[in-house]
């Protein structure tokens, strides 16, 4: 036993050396981790360091792969100890590349959310935020893959190419699609010109509902069926919309029902006025020169004559376009209970069928 100790001493005591700084890097990593976990729950208790735990679990594995490696030297030759060598500093630089990208691109996360939660607290439009949240990132893990593609020399050249200005565009000109460089561009255009904002309500072709996102690709409507409508930042673009939150608020509801043509027009228009006036969410848009002239609050006008019915139409205000949508479905069941209960008919579609009577044939 003591002559296999005499004969494999500086191996055991490589082992042991080894070991110990393994040892000593994962406690110094623990220290850290307890330090820096005390100071984010100090100044922020209810939000949870998930960053400082990854970032500790990260480091522990990399000194334990590089201890295993380190050990892996006993047996290596001199002809392949340079080559090794060489490998064991790569994994060191690869992990510290992993660590350093993940902990800025989390510090970059943390700070555009607290300043994002600060806009919101404020009141104030936090769309520019939440859009740059996406790009830096990106540009963090960006910068990440290529610092570690610089590592290997076969793929050093794509890197320094992609690296230098016109090498930038020509990659992502040809890595990314139009389409996927359109969305990327209407969502700085978006961002830029602000025709709509997180928070807005807005309607693109048929589809009605509230602005929740603003992504790099696409953007993101919450409608009233609680369904997420995900519409690319290039067709939306392209889309006439409606947004009812870019200004005033004030929203004029249109209020069209049809009678029959043997109804009396005056009543059916003193109904439909007198509901609208009765309805809470009701306001009050006319000037002071309509006031002075007595101008009705709700105008009432016939605008067709159709084939079956004679249409009237109501103009209603309200302060915004959730409390129109609502006073229209209520008026709606209370001008049919009107109309019911006065005697003025809304029309269906009538079919008139005409029989012709055979005429006999001559014998």
């Amino acid at each position: 036993m003591i002559e296999f100790y005499n004969t494999h001493k500086e191996a055991f005591i490589y082992v042991c050396i080894v070991i110990g700084v393994v040892l000593v890097l994962r406690f110094l990593t623990k220290l850290l981790h307890n330090r820096l976990e005390k100071l984010a729950l100090k100044k922020y208790p209810n939000e949870d360091p998930k960053t400082i735990h990854l970032t500790k679990r990260i480091l522990n594995a990399l000194w334990i792969v590089l201890g295993i490696m380190a050990f892996a030297f006993i047996f290596i030759d001199e002809e392949h100890r340079k080559a090794a060598t060489s490998n064991f500093f790569l994994v060191l630089y690869l992990g510290i590349i992993a660590v350093l990208t993940l902990v800025i691109a989390s510090f970059v996360q943390i700070w555009f959310t607290r300043n994002i939660q600060r806009k919101k607290e404020q009141e104030q439009d936090a769309t520019s935020y939440k859009f740059l949240r996406y790009v830096v990132i990106v540009g963090v893990y960006f910068i990440g893959i290529l610092m570690a593609i610089l590592a290997f020399p076969s793929l050093r050249h794509i890197g320094q190419t992609v690296l230098s200005g016109a090498g930038v565009v020509a990659v992502i000109a040809g890595v990314a699609s139009q389409e996927a460089l359109a969305n990327l561009i209407g969502g700085f255009f978006i961002v830029s010109f602000k025709p709509f904002k997180i928070g807005d309500i807005i309607k693109v072709d048929v589809m009605v509902g509230t602005v929740t996102d603003i992504t790099l690709r696409h953007t993101i409507i919450r409608d009233y069926e609680n369904k997420m409508i995900v519409i690319p930042n290039a067709i939306i673009n392209k889309e006439k919309l409606i947004n009812y939150d870019l200004g005033e608020r004030k929203c004029c509801q249109w209020i069209e029902i049809g009678i029959s043509y043997d109804s009396d027009i005056n009543l059916a228009k003193y109904i439909l006025r007198e509901e609208c006036e009765n309805h809470p969410y009701l306001i009050d848009n006319r000037s002071e020169l309509d006031k002075y002239n007595n101008e009705k609050k709700v105008k009432v006008r016939v605008i067709g004559l159709n084939d079956s019915a004679v249409t009237l139409r109501a103009w209603a205000w309200a302060n915004n376009f959730e409390e129109a949508f609502v006073m229209k479905c209520d008026l709606y069941e209370s001008i049919k209970k009107r109309f019911n209960k006065e005697g003025v008919e809304i029309p269906f579609p009538h079919r008139t069928l005409v029989f012709k009577e055979k005429e006999p044939q001559v014998t």
